[in-house]
């Protein structure tokens, strides 16, 4: 995975991605970090990890994107809801072509509120339109039974593709914006300072070390 280990940036946000296993997590990180997609990637085991640095709008500084690709397999359940851990921020993802997605995704939004920052901002995201763009006979979720429990339960929505990139960089643009908004006005005046400071004391507590780093450090082979 890209690591975008650049030092230029005033304030770092831990975001996780979750949903289904074969939605389209891994491929929606890829196309945001990389701008493609992998090629013959497995499904996620566990844990999968990378940064990107996005400039925010209105010369509001550069956040560092902490982003977690969990996998969606039941019997990883256990490794992946530790990582949901101080984040503040998340992509609950679905395929608009597959019901049960959709109707999971409520599970993996209580799991994230359970789990982590209590002003954690969701985004529901509803992936691989690009299929139903070919053929809209493969639609099983509309987008606006959709919007309507993403409106229910206070979470943004969009729908993506992956495959063409339609509003990939947006959801992720988007979703960094908001988690900017909502903990700026929680620390008032000095928000700016306050924020910067939490993003420094947390740096150290969330950065990733790579096991071949930590073997490294440790000094073993």
């Amino acid at each position: 995975m890209v690591d975008n280990s650049s030092s230029n940036y005033q304030h770092l946000f831990k975001i996780v991605l979750v949903g289904d296993a074969g939605v389209g997590k891994t491929h929606l990180l890829h196309r945001y970090v990389k701008g493609k997609l992998p090629t013959n990637k497995p499904s996620t085991i566990g844990v999968e990890f990378a940064t990107k640095n996005v400039e925010l709008r209105n010369n509001q500084g550069v956040v560092k994107a902490q982003i977690w690709d969990t996998a969606g397999q039941e019997r990883y359940k256990a490794i992946t809801s530790a990582h949901y851990r101080r984040a503040v921020g998340a992509l609950v993802v679905y395929d608009v072509t597959k019901e049960d997605t959709f109707r999971n995704a409520q599970r993996w939004m209580e799991e994230m509120r359970a789990s982590a920052e209590p002003e954690c901002v969701i985004c529901l995201v509803g992936n691989q339109v690009d299929r139903v763009e070919i053929n809209p006979v493969l639609r099983q979720v509309e987008y606006e039974t959709a919007k309507r429990f993403a409106d229910a339960n206070n979470m943004k929505f969009e729908e993506t593709s992956a495959l063409t990139n339609k509003a990939v960089t947006d959801v992720f643009d988007n979703l960094l914006h908001y988690i900017y908004e909502v903990k700026l006005a929680q620390e008032g005046a000095n928000g700016i300072d306050q924020l910067e400071a939490e993003s420094k004391k947390y740096k150290k507590l969330t950065e990733f070390t790579s096991p071949d780093e930590e073997r490294k450090k440790s000094g073993c082979c």
